[in-house]
């Protein structure tokens, strides 16, 4: 027996895809493990910017925060900048979202979420990381004095994923709720789609336990620079 259009979950009674009645979903959170910074909004973003030496055209510097390394190579002698980055920026997307009981594809939210700025309260800073970043604004920081930045000293702050009303937006095809076709073409239209190497997908599920010995590389690279660089300070 050919089955009716009523017992299909993606058409209406009316032959038109159904809207979403609710709002998604998702169990736990989305989680920094290096910093203890947890969102239950749909994704977390990590931005780290460095105190640069920058060139102009006319051959002239100037100290500023910058969120890639900037090649001193080519720099007059006194504006040497370090030459890697002990921290990286990084994104985590929330899993298993579901909109009306049905999943919510990955792209919902990379074409639809607005990135906000949001001040965590770094209850759950690892002592060893505590030691050398510090409260600044809204974020952190490494400086000793944040009115007085050196060359090489980090900024932290992060930004949590939140979406707007998602009704005309979506539809539910094959059991899934995805961009309808008329978004997707707009979001094309109006900008490039994220870089993948960009995007770091986070599961509680398949993360397990964060290790000891992760910790420890991570309390190392970040002291061992920052403590080199406030000694030649002095």
């Amino acid at each position: 027996m050919a089955t009716s259009a009523l017992a299909r979950d993606d058409v209406s009674p009316t032959g038109a895809p159904p809207q979403p009645q609710g709002e998604p979903s998702f169990s736990g959170f989305v989680e920094d493990r290096d910093f203890g910074v947890r969102t239950s909004q749909f994704g977390l973003d990590r931005r780290v910017e460095m105190f640069q030496w920058q060139r102009d055209g006319d051959d002239r510097y100037e100290q500023v925060w910058k969120p890639a390394l900037v090649d001193a190579s080519g720099f007059a002698p006194g504006h040497d900048n370090p030459l890697s980055f002990p921290l990286e920026s990084r994104r985590w997307w929330a899993t298993d979202v579901t909109l009306d009981g049905k999943p919510l594809d990955l792209a919902v939210l990379k074409a639809l979420g607005q990135w906000q700025d949001f001040r965590p309260g770094f209850t759950r800073l690892p002592a060893n990381l505590a030691a050398t970043f510090q409260p600044e604004g809204d974020g952190l920081g490494s400086s000793i004095n944040p009115l007085d930045p050196k060359i090489g000293d980090l900024r932290i702050y992060w930004r949590e994923l939140h979406l707007p009303p998602l009704a005309g937006h979506v539809e539910l095809r094959d059991g899934r709720w995805q961009l309808s076709a008329r978004t997707e073409k707009a979001v094309l239209n109006a900008r490039p789609l994220p870089s993948v190497a960009q995007d770091v997908q986070v599961s509680e599920r398949n993360l397990g336990p964060w290790t000891l010995g992760a910790a420890l590389v991570l309390v190392a690279v970040v002291g061992v620079s920052l403590f080199g660089r406030r000694r030649r300070r002095r």
